[in-house]
């Protein structure tokens, strides 16, 4: 789900569909409904995950990882050229 995510642009509100979209995966793989009117926050204690980064800081790590390799890069590579 986070191939290429190094470079995407990401406004505010696709922030929220992407996070909605992962709670919505985490709930399904728990087999938890909302309309069992279970709190998020419970839902992620039974599966595991809860204190445990969610999908925008891991695309967050993944551009800030991506902007030092092209920090790191010689002056003539193409992403390099295109940053500065």
């Amino acid at each position: 789900m986070v191939y290429g995510a190094e470079v995407w642009q990401i406004p505010n509100r696709e922030i929220n569909r992407i996070l909605s979209t992962e709670m919505d995966v985490i709930r399904r793989s728990a087999r938890k409904s909302t309309m069992e009117r279970i709190k998020n926050g419970h839902v992620n204690e039974i599966m595991g995950v809860k204190g445990k980064p969610d999908i925008i800081d891991i695309i967050e790590k993944k551009r800030l990882q991506w902007y030092g390799d092209v920090k790191m890069m010689p002056e003539e590579r193409i992403p390099k050229l295109i940053m500065e």
